[in-house]
């Protein structure tokens, strides 16, 4: 939680309308203080000052290319409260001058990108950009080439979707649901692999003898716990000495609103907490962070966790 005069250090720095004009140009492209002094007709000395105070506060990002500096929005090491007072005001602030704003970075971004190769447009910031095929989704399925899997453990599988990709890399899958119907669904899906099984049963209470898995899996199951401790814990007991229990979960909100309607019991876990259970559990943490967020509003987070039973 942020000091009174953290919070309030915070509003007067979004409460300069032209550092409000520079957060939400860099918020779309990666640009230099030419370019940025181009499309807003402001002068080159008070463009700086304000990228300044941005890039302090960790709102922006800089690197240097030859002889220019390009600024971006820090989005991912961008601080927790600067994150949340930034997502307000672009979700709320809409006038001519922006959209003016807006229409010429595109134009000059266009020119920019005529005058290059595509690679050489956009270098500093491809994951930012669309190219066909370039997809998040190609990109996991030739990682998954890399994967050499034992017998896994797909902890509130659903249908079967995450064990359709991970059953030709691994010895075998287990899929486990607590809804019949779910798992029919599953079955249908993953019928033409030999090497997947199926499991009637609550991630607090897994239906499995001790140390029987080499990789256990909870993708974002956990807010449908009623104890997320206790599946966290029950995870750690089926992994075998050696092996690794992966979780993703919805990080910490305040919209419980907005999931409720999925069934979501719990409003998300904080990397703190989420790694602390982990330990609890007997494991090391490698890595607990959040590790993406969602562009359309409220912008969720995803916390990503990497664990690994030791075998002592």
């Amino acid at each position: 939680m942020a000091s009174v005069a953290h919070a309030v250090d915070l509003m007067r720095l979004f409460g300069d309308p032209t550092r409000v004009r520079l957060a939400a140009l860099l918020a779309a492209d990666e640009l230099t203080v030419a370019e940025i002094t181009r499309i807003t007709e402001l002068p080159q000395s008070r463009v700086s000052t304000h990228l300044g105070k941005l890039r302090e506060a960790g709102v922006l990002r800089d690197r240097r290319q030859g002889a220019s500096t390009f600024y971006s929005m820090n989005d991912g090491a961008m601080p927790a409260e600067a994150r949340k007072l930034w997502t307000v005001v672009a979700d709320t602030v809409d006038e001519p001058v922006l959209r003016a704003d807006k229409d010429r970075c595109d134009a000059l971004v266009r020119a920019r990108v005529r005058g290059k190769s595509w690679p050489d447009s956009v270098a500093g910031q491809m994951e930012r950009h669309y190219s066909p095929g370039r997809t998040w989704e190609a990109t996991a399925r030739g990682f998954l080439g890399l994967l050499h899997l034992g017998d896994v453990l797909d902890a509130g599988s659903g249908d079967g979707a995450l064990a359709e990709l991970l059953a030709p890399r691994a010895r075998s899958v287990t899929c486990l649901d607590r809804s019949d119907r779910v798992l029919a669904a599953a079955r249908e899906r993953l019928s033409r692999l030999p090497n997947v099984a199926y499991a009637l049963g609550d991630v607090q209470a897994l239906p499995f003898p001790d140390a029987h898995f080499d990789q256990v899996l909870l993708f974002h199951v956990l807010v449908y716990a009623d104890d997320p401790r206790r599946a966290l814990a029950e995870a750690a007991r089926v992994c075998k000495p050696g092996g690794d229990v992966v979780v993703t979960t919805v990080a910490a909100h305040e919209e419980r609103d907005v999931t409720a309607a999925y069934g979501h019991l719990h409003a998300g876990l904080s990397p703190r907490k989420l790694g602390g259970w982990l330990s609890a559990a007997g494991l090391s943490v490698n890595l607990c962070e959040i590790t993406s967020r969602e562009k359309k509003p409220p912008h969720f987070e995803v916390v990503t966790a990497f664990a690994h039973k030791e075998t002592s």
